[in-house]
């Protein structure tokens, strides 16, 4: 790395840390990098971190947004314990943004909304697997995906009730420039109790 004439300059960022996420993004999806929604969400349950890919579906003023099986592993250390991480790399811009907050699940409505807009195939497979948790081969899960198949063979697929959105709800976000030797860009928005940010500069 360190190609990039790219700097980040607290005076120059946008106050709200959200419309400079979007800039960011925006930019990300118009270089044309592959899954440019892709993030690390990281949980801790027990004192123990685990950490995996999910994407990005919606993201505004209320926060960042991903749906996944309300039964999954993710899920369950999500009720112990509502604190994440997300982490966005694009390394061909040099660019990493770090997520901190708090979840909630989205509505029951904006679940079967976007559940609607998934591809067939997902929509089979959202029913079909019970995720994270041990099967007895791949066959026992394809043999579910063609019984669910037939099942609703010519019918619209109703979102399952175990399956829905998490809403991140921000407090800390962090950007990160790459810049040479090292000498790397790094701002910090913070959620202050008014709802205001403050904006910080890091060492890199």
């Amino acid at each position: 790395m360190t190609n990039t004439t790219e700097t980040l300059d607290e005076h120059a960022v946008d106050l709200d840390p959200i419309k400079q996420f979007k800039g960011w993004f925006s930019s990300a999806q118009a270089a044309g990098i592959p899954l440019a929604e892709a993030m690390s969400l990281a949980t801790v349950s027990d004192g123990k971190p685990s950490s995996r890919m999910v994407l990005l579906k919606r993201v505004d003023g209320d926060g960042f947004v991903f749906f996944t099986n309300y039964q999954s592993a993710k899920a369950r250390d999500l009720e112990v314990n509502p604190y994440v991480a997300l982490t966005f790399f694009w390394p061909q811009l040099e660019k990493q943004i770090r997520v901190e907050g708090t979840v909630t699940k989205t509505s029951v409505e904006e679940s079967r909304e976007y559940f609607a807009t998934r591809p067939r195939e997902s929509q089979i497979g959202a029913w079909a697997s019970p995720q994270s948790e041990v099967i007895a081969s791949r066959e026992e899960l394809e043999k579910r995906q063609a019984e669910l198949k037939e099942t609703y063979r010519d019918q619209p697929i109703p979102c399952p009730p175990h399956w829905g959105g998490f809403l991140v709800k921000p407090e800390r976000i962090e950007f990160w420039q790459g810049r040479i030797g090292r000498l790397h860009d790094r701002l910090v928005y913070e959620l202050q109790k008014d709802g205001s940010w403050t904006i910080k500069r890091l060492a890199p």
